[in-house]
């Protein structure tokens, strides 16, 4: 297998526990949902996936590029994604958890092409799921045991599978999620602090070994 079977459960639990708490994504999705029901929040759902993967496979084009051609280029950006890492797990625990109120209510139509295209632009223009893309993914590649494009792929299909997953079933369950967001303030804020712990840990741990 050409990737690190440790990293690679490692990545797993992360992106779990991250994916868990609402985000501008799921709150897209959540709203889709909500006002055009599951088959709407499903293709809003697609429309970042896809989107995703284009992040994925750029990212895995270029960095994988790099790495070969500059390996020093490897730990300095693993370096560099570790340190934003912590700044993104830091923001987590400090902000306040009242973006549920901006759930979108359940009024109005959408059509699913425009949701899935929504969600494709939305996500795709997006300068920080670049970034994040960039800091994240190289943080559990090891070129030592595999080529780097390979190991990106793997990664990239399963963030993209538990997208499906996680928010997709947020599309699904969109009325109910809804009011379980405006009404579990304290809930929200446990899970904004256990995965802004997550980050910070994940940061400073695979910055620092190898």
């Amino acid at each position: 297998m050409p990737i690190n079977v440790h990293l690679l459960a490692l990545f797993a639990l992360t992106t779990i526990v991250a994916m868990v708490v609402p985000g501008p994504d799921m709150l897209f999705v959540l709203g889709c949902g909500m006002r055009g029901g599951p088959r709407v929040g499903l293709l809003a759902t697609a429309g970042v996936a896809t989107s995703e993967a284009v992040h994925v496979a750029v990212a895995a084009a270029g960095l994988a590029a790099l790495f070969t051609a500059v390996p020093l280029a490897f730990t300095v950006v693993r370096i560099g994604g570790g340190a934003y890492l912590i700044y993104l797990g830091v923001r987590t625990i400090r902000r306040r958890s009242d973006d549920a109120n901006d759930v979108p209510s359940a009024t109005g139509g959408m059509s699913g092409r425009r949701a899935y295209l929504n969600g494709l632009a939305t996500n795709l223009l997006n300068p920080k799921m670049v970034t994040f893309t960039i800091a994240f993914l190289p943080q559990f590649v090891d070129p030592r045991v595999g080529p780097v494009w390979a190991q990106f792929a793997i990664l990239g299909a399963i963030l993209i599978a538990f997208e499906f997953v996680v928010d997709g079933t947020v599309g699904l369950l969109a009325g109910r999620i809804g009011r379980w967001l405006r009404r579990r303030r304290t809930a929200r804020r446990r899970l904004d602090v256990a995965v802004g712990g997550v980050f910070i840990g994940l940061g400073v741990r695979l910055a620092v070994e190898r």
